[in-house]
């Protein structure tokens, strides 16, 4: 026995849109199935006496709409085991936003049935025509179902499906708001081109989940907008002033810089967003995130040039490497706590290299390490590494000891008026040596000279107040007098 589904799209809702081959399928039909019988085109058939089975009790059979439209499938593959030949009808059109249709092309070949699929009005071809927009200007249609903000370009008419309650169109509205603006006017359309049930209602964003009226036949239409506000929110735009800036015709200045030329800022605006840090500073630790972001632009646009990789490769690689060492969040390995967390992070970081074909056997414990860090940052990292493999102080006792043998040195020499090289060497040797304590602590030893840095930078502010305040200056005072002011800030 022959076996076929011919689904057959039922049009958005008006009768006189129905095509002919498709009116002329459903009357000749034997066994006529329909998704769900909540669409408008119903009462035609019911008016025809074309009698038709709906699957309308999956939906409350099931938890979740994926379940639903797998079983839908399974259903129909069995009646056309069944039958021989059935018709399937589906609202709109049967390409458009029809998850039961991609899942019977993908499955009907292996199960020997015949699959013809033939199109009808979807409710986009309403859209056009009672919105009154081209979508030749630059189109996009979204589910409602999972929507992300990354998927927005204001450039674009957006079309959101799917929007079949308040609490649907709440989600949307909470999305679009991470891009547009809280009063933007958006339009929300309900059974378009269906004769007596049509309603375009616009609004503003905020007030997208207060609109009535929501069910299977409702969309969002967020027009199409060149405001420059909106697309200075897009990463694109960002890629497209760095390109321009770049180009012969944008900045002399950005023209003539090279990756050396700018290396210092990409370090300088590293520390202007720890400063934010520091100072609990949102505000400003918003901006300077964004002059880090363009030094990384900056340098990505450079190499987009030459053509060796551009900022969407910088991105890939990221993304990739953040996918692979997590695999107790995107794998199946598990991870209780931060600790088992770094762990699986470095085991990630070895397979990485091996899969790179880095040679484990003429590599250093020490690798890994950035040539060009702050000093105690650097000597801090290099002795962490160390001591993974043992080479470590037992106690902080050893340490203790080992900081006072450095400071006896760097005394000595500074006695002996050894040479200045010499005695370079042997405070470096101290810092070293302080470096371990803050290691077994637990302390990052930029972190605690920072804070004492800022401590120093405010009692002396004190003292400098206190001269002011007796209409003095430094050559009217004393080491006895400031450190008596300096006692009483300590105490502030």
């Amino acid at each position: 026995m022959d076996k076929s589904i011919t689904v057959l799209g039922l049009g958005s809702g008006d009768p006189d849109q129905l095509t002919l081959g498709n009116w002329k399928k459903l009357q000749s039909a034997t066994h006529v199935f329909v998704r769900t019988e909540h669409h408008p085109m119903m009462t035609l058939l019911q008016d025809e006496g074309i009698a038709y089975t709906s699957f309308d009790s999956l939906y409350e059979q099931h938890d979740d709409f994926p379940e639903v439209y797998r079983t839908i499938t399974d259903r129909l593959i069995a009646l056309a085991g069944e039958h021989g030949n059935i018709v399937y009808a589906v609202p709109g059109h049967p390409m458009v936003a029809e998850s039961t249709v991609q899942q019977l092309r993908q499955r009907c070949g292996e199960a020997g049935i015949a699959l013809h699929i033939t199109g009808g009005e979807s409710f986009l071809d309403q859209a056009f025509t009672r919105l009154g927009f081209d979508p030749i200007e630059g189109f996009q249609l979204l589910d409602s179902s999972g929507m992300s903000s990354s998927w927005l370009q204001p450039q674009l008419h957006t079309v959101i499906g799917q929007v079949y309650d308040v609490f649907t169109a709440s989600d949307v509205k909470l999305v679009l708001m991470e891009l547009y603006p809280d009063d933007y006017e958006v339009v929300v359309g309900h059974a378009l081109g269906v004769q007596g049930e049509e309603q375009i209602i616009r609004v503003p964003l905020y007030e997208l989940d207060r609109v009535e009226g929501y069910g299977n036949l409702s969309l969002i239409w967020v027009p199409r907008s060149d405001d420059e506000q909106l697309r200075n929110r897009t990463f694109a735009r960002l890629h497209e002033i760095v390109g321009i800036l770049r180009s012969p015709e944008g900045c002399p200045w950005d023209q003539e810089q090279t990756h050396q030329s700018i290396r210092k800022n990409l370090i300088e605006e590293m520390y202007e967003v720890l400063e934010t840090i520091d100072d609990d500073d949102p505000i400003h630790m918003q901006e300077e995130l964004g002059d880090v972001m363009l030094q990384v632009m900056l340098h990505s646009q450079m190499e987009e040039e030459v053509g060796t990789f551009t900022v969407y490769d910088v991105i890939q690689t990221l993304n990739e490497k953040l996918l692979f060492r997590h695999p107790h969040v995107f794998g199946d390995q598990s991870a209780g706590d931060a600790s088992e967390a770094l762990k699986n992070w470095e085991q990630m970081k070895a397979e990485e290299k091996q899969r790179k074909g880095l040679d484990q056997g003429v590599t250093s414990v020490l690798d890994g390490v950035p040539r060009d860090l702050p000093g105690l940052m650097k000597a801090y990292k290099l002795q962490k590494k160390a001591a993974k493999v043992g080479f470590d102080w037992e106690d902080l006792n050893g340490v203790y000891s080992k900081i006072e043998e450095e400071f006896a040195e760097l005394k000595q020499a500074v006695a002996n008026g050894d040479s200045h090289d010499e005695q370079i060497g042997e405070l470096g040797d101290l810092l070293f040596a302080v470096v371990n304590a803050a290691r077994f602590i637990d302390a990052d030893p930029e972190e605690a000279l920072t804070r004492t840095n800022r401590k120093f930078t405010s009692r002396f502010h004190y003292i400098e107040d206190q001269l002011r305040i007796n209409g003095k200056s430094f050559d009217q005072t004393d080491l006895l007098e400031m450190e008596k002011w300096w006692q009483a800030a300590k105490r502030q």
